[in-house]
């Protein structure tokens, strides 16, 4: 194995965040279908196939340096939203934690000296700063959506995305 035991650890629970990440946007994007928000659903089912890309790409980067990818229970995703600013602003909450966990990664690798983990990590750090420029862009947009027919506005508009 080419990395660390800690660092192959930390990946695999990288991994296992990254699943569960997937679980809670389906989760938001069937809480959105059920509020016949198809548009909002729509972009929550791509964060969600997104999230699922992540965690197959840390899972084939450990096996590329010789680790055991282990998949363990994910807990239940939150289902029971009120509303699309809760749903949006939830998401926002789960992109600014998934950056700290990147971010302590990248400080493990640091500390380890572990050139091709910190240089593999480097694509995540850049996603991150996306994901959070994303999902804040949306929730500011939910929020100027005051009125009923300006959320559907804001939903007509994710739908052609």
């Amino acid at each position: 194995m080419m990395i660390s035991k800690k660092m192959t650890d930390k990946l695999n629970e990288q991994v296992k965040h990254e699943f569960f990440a997937q679980w809670t946007y389906l989760a938001m994007a069937y809480s959105f279908e059920t509020m016949n928000l198809k548009g909002f659903a729509k972009w929550f089912f791509a964060q969600a196939e997104e999230e699922k890309g992540h965690a197959m790409k840390i899972a084939q980067y450990l096996l590329d340096q010789g680790a055991e990818v282990k998949l363990t229970a994910l807990d239940a995703p939150k289902t029971d939203y009120s509303s699309a600013e809760e749903i949006v602003a939830g998401a926002v909450e789960h992109e600014i934690k998934v950056t700290r966990m990147i971010n302590d990664l990248v400080d493990l690798a640091k500390s380890e000296n572990d050139h091709a983990t910190g240089a593999f990590l480097q694509w995540f750090v850049n996603e991150q700063v996306e994901e959070v420029a994303s999902t804040t862009e949306l929730l500011e947009m939910v929020k100027m959506a005051a009125e009923p027919g300006q959320l559907l506005m804001l939903e007509s508009r994710l739908s052609r995305e």
